[in-house]
C-alpha cells in the first residue's frame, strides 16, 4: 500500500500517464472511426511507426521544425493507410493479412532507413498554460507539456463531430452497420471505408510524430512497442463509443505509467518482467471482461462485395 500511495502522490506518475494516454488517443480516435465504418485496421502499429520515423526525418531535414515533423508524420501515416485501404477495400485482399504485412514491412524498412539517414531529433520545449498548469498533481500533467500533446484536446471533439454531425459521418456509420442497404441507396460503401482508414492513418501518423517530438525526443525502430495494438484494444474496450475509447486510453496509459513509476520511486526489488507485461495483461483482462458484453458494428471486419449478403 505504501508503494501505491507513493506512486499516486507523485506528479511524475500523472505526467507519464498523460503522455502515454495521449499517444493511444491519437491512434485510437482514428481507429474508432475506421471501425465504425466496418474496418478492423490492424496496421495502426505500422502507421504510428511510419509517422514517428517521418517526423524524425522531417524535423532533421527542415531545420528543427516541430511543425514540419508533425506534418511529415501525418503524411507517412496516410501513405500506409492508403495501402491498407486500397488493398482491403478495392482489390479486395484480406484486411488482417494486409495489416500484419504492413506492420512487419514498416518495422523492417524503418530500421533500415534509420540506420541510413540517422535523423537527429529532440523533444519539444515544455509549454505551460498559465494558471491551469499550477493546479496540484493534474495541472502539470495536463497543462505543462510539449505543445504537440495539446493537439489531442481538439482532436477528440473533432473526431466525435465528424461521425455524428456530418453527412459524411452518417454514411461512414451506415457502411459499418448496414452496408447492403447503404449500397442500395447509392452510397459508395468501400469508398467511405477507405476514407475512414485515411483518417486513421492521419491521426496515427500524428501520434507517431507526437511520440518522437513531444514525448521521447528520439527515434528507434522499437519506439512504438505494441501500443498500436493497445489502441485497437482501447476501442473494443470502450464498446465502440468515443467516450469509452477515451476511458480505455486513459486506463492503459495509467497502467504503463504505474509500471514505470514504481522503479523511479525506489521500489527496485519488484519483478521487472512482470511489470513490463502489466500493460498487456491489463489489456487482455479488459478485453476478456468487456468484449462479450458489447455489440460491435454489425459489419465490422466483413468485406463488402456488391450482391454478397
Amino acid at each position: 500500500m505504501e508503494a501505491i500511495w507513493d506512486v499516486l502522490s507523485s506528479e511524475v506518475t500523472y505526467s507519464s500517464a498523460v503522455r502515454f494516454a495521449a499517444l493511444l488517443l491519437f491512434a485510437a480516435c482514428g481507429e474508432w472511426v475506421a471501425e465504425r465504418a466496418g474496418t478492423l485496421n490492424i496496421s495502426v502499429e505500422g502507421m504510428i511507426l511510419a509517422g514517428a520515423f517521418a517526423a524524425a526525418v522531417g524535423y532533421d531535414r527542415f531545420g528543427g521544425s516541430v511543425a514540419a515533423g508533425l506534418v511529415a508524420g501525418c503524411l507517412a501515416g496516410v501513405l500506409i493507410a492508403s495501402v491498407q485501404a486500397n488493398m482491403s477495400h478495392r482489390l479486395p485482399a484480406d484486411q488482417f493479412v494486409v495489416g500484419l504485412t504492413l506492420n512487419i514491412l514498416v518495422l523492417g524498412l524503418g530500421g533500415f532507413l534509420d540506420a541510413e539517414l540517422d535523423p537527429t531529433t529532440q523533444r519539444g520545449a515544455t509549454t505551460d498554460i498559465p494558471l491551469l498548469s499550477e493546479l496540484p498533481l493534474l495541472g502539470p500533467a495536463l497543462f505543462a507539456q510539449p505543445w504537440p500533446l495539446y493537439l489531442v484536446y481538439p482532436l477528440v471533439p473533432l473526431v466525435w463531430w465528424l461521425p455524428f454531425r456530418t453527412r459524411w459521418g452518417l454514411e461512414v456509420r451506415a457502411a459499418g452497420e448496414y452496408p447492403n442497404a447503404a449500397d442500395v441507396s447509392g452510397l459508395m460503401v468501400n469508398q467511405r471505408r477507405r476514407e475512414a482508414i485515411y483518417l486513421a492513418g492521419l491521426t496515427s501518423g500524428l501520434g507517431g510524430g507526437y511520440l518522437v517530438l513531444g514525448a521521447i525526443g528520439a527515434f528507434e525502430d522499437s519506439i512504438v512497442g505494441g501500443r498500436g495494438f493497445i489502441a485497437i484494444a482501447a476501442v473494443i474496450f470502450g464498446g465502440w463509443t468515443l467516450r469509452g475509447t477515451v476511458a480505455g486510453c486513459v486506463l492503459f496509459g495509467a497502467v504503463v505509467s504505474f509500471r514505470l513509476s514504481l522503479p523511479q520511486q525506489g521500489y527496485d526489488s519488484l519483478n521487472t518482467e512482470l511489470l513490463s507485461a502489466l500493460p498487456y495483461l491489463v489489456t487482455i483482462l479488459g478485453m476478456a471482461l468487456f468484449a462479450h458484453r458489447i455489440r460491435p458494428p454489425a459489419a465490422l471486419a466483413r468485406p463488402f462485395l456488391r450482391g454478397l449478403k
